[in-house]
């Protein structure tokens, strides 16, 4: 009772005065961004059922879009990645820009989409060198910024530096350096995570399309839960998330990864690595399966057999892996959406933007997405990947022939220790 009305639930003085000293934050106004057709539709429902349709109708043909892009192929999800990290970097910017400009300052969106321009120069010129060794050794331009990449990447990210402490303005430095912190976050979460995102890609597609997949059916069954059966909050800075949307929801993503895995491990084309052919400059996905997709029997435990009647099951390795992604994407992934909602609720706004109707800006529909790209990278690479013998190759071939000799002479000695090949001596 002591505290002043107007104050938000939770802000203190000193929120408000970082409040003034940006200007204040003006809430948007509502806006109906549903399309006439379906407004005119729906005319006669509730609010409530009338957003229920709405949501429905527009995931279903944003899921269709996600086929139609996996269609496509490898080259053109890459360029999606691209495009939706473009936008949603777009979204979180222009958030602090209606902020900023207010105090005629224009130098903090071009240094934001210029940081933007270094950052991806670098994530992206250390993935054509990783999988596009022999291309880049081949063309001699390529080679050369190949060669001093990371010194050039540098090169333009001081000069980025340089223009922002040449920006500062008197009595704005304080609000100057939170919109670089403000950039530079923003950065962190978006192109980083959508650089982690291209490669996983890469180990396969369905390293690509299962974690992705799981944060969508998870987002759709929780709604549902919540829909039908919500009674209990769960959380405060999502009013609306309810406990039985959460528990539904991680229920049936975890059904939903072991029958999609199921029926995606039967495709080569999902399973194998995407690695780029320098003989015909395209990608391919073709391969021997590896054991973790082959079928094997496994031994179920007693417990289960009593009630179920089976002792034995025959499964992808693929599928035990799948319950731990979806786990994390039904368990942990929700909180990238907690922290994206607390960040809106510290704005005053609804979504980050209306791109989608009934859905918000692209941000709102990748919030969890980001936060399970680096679980499945850092997954990768803690429980999968091993020594890859085609880039070894590629890089041996580029050595000097001397070089070439000596490792040469090296493994076959090394083979001959082991007793793997036989000795000129012994033939």
């Amino acid at each position: 009772e002591s505290e002043p009305e107007n104050k938000l639930d939770g802000e203190t003085a000193s929120d408000s005065e970082s409040k003034s000293e940006f200007g204040g934050v003006v809430p948007a106004p509502a806006v109906d961004d549903t399309p006439e057709v379906l407004n005119r539709a729906l005319s006669n429902l509730s609010s409530r059922w009338k957003n229920w349709w709405v949501r429905g109708i527009l995931t279903l043909a944003m899921i269709a879009f996600f086929f139609i892009i996996i269609y496509l192929g490898p080259m053109v999800l890459m360029m999606i990645v691209m495009c939706v990290q473009i936008k949603c970097f777009h979204e979180i910017i222009t958030i602090g820009y209606n902020v900023y400009h207010s105090y005629e300052l224009p130098w903090f969106r071009t240094l934001s989409w210029y940081f933007l321009l270094c950052v991806n120069y670098f994530f992206y010129g250390e993935t054509v060198t990783d999988y596009f060794f022999t291309l880049v050794q081949r063309e001699e331009p390529l080679r050369i910024l190949s060669k001093y990449h990371r010194f050039i990447s540098f090169a333009l990210y001081l000069t980025g530096f340089c223009m922002f402490v040449l920006s500062l303005v008197k009595k704005h430095y304080r609000l100057q350096f939170y919109m670089f912190g403000w950039t530079h976050v923003t950065l962190l979460i978006v192109v980083t995570q959508s650089h982690l995102i291209i490669h996983n890609l890469f180990e396969g597609m369905i390293w690509f399309i299962v974690p992705i997949s799981c944060v969508i059916c998870n987002d759709i069954m929780a709604y549902m839960f919540g829909f039908f059966f919500g009674r209990t909050p769960l959380i405060k800075l999502s009013p609306k998330k309810t406990w039985e949307g959460f528990i539904g929801g991680f229920f049936a993503t975890v059904v939903f990864g072991l029958l999609l895995s199921y029926v995606m491990s039967g495709y080569r084309c999902f399973i194998c690595p995407v690695e780029f052919n320098n003989d015909t400059n395209s990608f391919t996905v073709d391969c021997e399966p590896s054991e973790l997709f082959q079928l094997q029997e496994y031994n179920i435990p007693l417990v289960i057999q009593s009630v179920i009647g089976w002792k034995t099951v025959r499964m992808y390795p693929f599928q035990i892996h799948s319950i731990a992604l979806s786990t994390f994407a039904s368990l942990i992934g929700p909180f990238g959406g907690f922290f994206a909602s607390g960040f809106k609720r510290a704005f005053k706004i609804k979504d980050f933007a209306n791109t989608i109707p009934g859905h918000g800006g692209i941000m709102d529909r990748f919030d969890c997405q980001y936060l399970m790209a680096t679980f499945v990278n850092v997954y990768i690479a803690s429980f999968i990947r091993g020594p890859n013998p085609s880039r070894l190759i590629q890089q041996f071939l580029t050595l000097r022939p001397d070089q070439q000799l000596h490792i040469f002479n090296t493994l076959k000695a090394h083979l001959i220790d082991k007793g793997m090949l036989a000795s000129s001596e012994d033939a």
